[in-house]
């Protein structure tokens, strides 16, 4: 196998994804000690759109383009991910090296005035960025104002220590990864908030490269098989619906022996149509099952609460675009 004399890793400029990219950097330095390892910090359209949720905005690959450029250009040699930011299908000449060992995958609660999510007082303010998480509160607890909540974790964490929320819901692992845990409250279990689809894991994309080069071969050694099989599982029922993150969906794998159990859950955005399935499998049988699993859900009319969805996705955006024309404001280049 050929080492490079040197790899440069693209990764957004978050302080969270500059993290995980000095992660990936110094465990490749670890393995390559002649290889020069540096990180290409760089700032992408998800970054920068703050004052709307990504559904509205284009999406999970507003989080990856502009790395996908870097690449392609080659500018740098991989790029280290959220695999929950990933799009299900990535574009041609792009292949997902590698998946790290999973971080804990569950949502945190994280207030400064209240311990969980039963001792909020009606009327209280939650932000999330999520419309799974949106869901599956609204449900539950139908006396909570829910509002979104966008930008890095930092950001998130400055909006709530400013009173504008009375507590925000946030992954686990990021918080883990950058020793912010003592600001998690309480730790949401999966059978009341279940987790996005490889939420606490990071994956690995590389461009396919024709110079002798076997990217692939070299982060093989960074590939934990374990947290690979059940995102597969887990994607695989997203992408069977569309993997839109205007959807509300969660679907949560995990391994017990050689075996794999997959739950997974679509709803509305306010919570008031909910469907849920899971089923248990061979581990090897990943996709299988994620097949399986959304073929359940698709029994219990999925496809229709989806489509209302997308519907009232478009409704809205028309609407706020009509009130931005009305007040003389430009419409935002989503």
């Amino acid at each position: 196998m050929t080492v490079p004399s040197r790899l440069v890793i693209a990764s957004r400029e978050s302080r969270l994804a500059l993290w995980q990219a000095e992660h990936v950097r110094a465990r490749l330095t670890l393995l390559y000690p002649q290889c020069e390892v540096t990180i290409l910090g760089m700032t992408t359209r998800g970054d920068q759109i703050l004052d709307r949720t990504l559904s509205k905005v284009g999406g999970k690959g507003l989080f990856v383009k502009e790395l996908e450029v870097a690449m392609a250009e080659g500018r740098a040699d991989l790029a280290v991910h959220c695999l929950k930011d990933m799009p299900m299908e990535l574009p041609q000449g792009f292949v997902m090296a590698a998946v790290l060992e999973r971080e804990d995958a569950r949502d945190a609660f994280v207030s400064n005035d209240y311990a969980s999510l039963d001792a909020l007082p009606a009327g209280a303010v939650v932000g999330t960025s999520s419309l799974r998480r949106q869901a599956l509160i609204a449900a539950r607890y139908p006396q909570l104002v829910i509002k979104p909540l966008r930008g890095n974790l930092d950001t998130r964490l400055g909006k709530l220590d400013r009173g504008e929320y009375a507590a925000i819901i946030l992954a686990a692992a990021g918080l883990k990864r950058l020793g912010l845990a003592a600001r998690i409250r309480a730790l949401l279990d999966p059978d009341s908030s279940l987790p996005a689809p490889g939420q606490g894991t990071l994956a690995l994309e590389v461009p396919e490269r024709a110079d002798g080069v076997d990217l692939a071969a070299l982060l093989a050694p960074l590939h934990h098989a374990p947290s690979a099989l059940v995102s597969i599982a887990e994607r695989k029922v997203s992408q069977v619906f569309g993997g839109s993150c205007q959807i509300p969906l969660a679907s949560y794998a995990t391994i017990e022996g050689e075996q794999m159990h997959l739950r997974a859950m679509v709803a509305t955005p306010d919570g008031q149509r909910m469907i849920s399935a899971e089923a248990r499998g061979p581990a090897i049988e990943a996709e299988a099952l994620g097949l399986q699993v959304a073929e359940l859900l698709r029994a219990q009319d999925a496809v229709a609460i989806l489509a209302a969805c997308l519907s009232d996705a478009a409704q809205a955006d028309d609407a706020a675009r009509s009130a931005e024309l009305a007040a003389g404001t430009p419409a935002a280049d989503a």
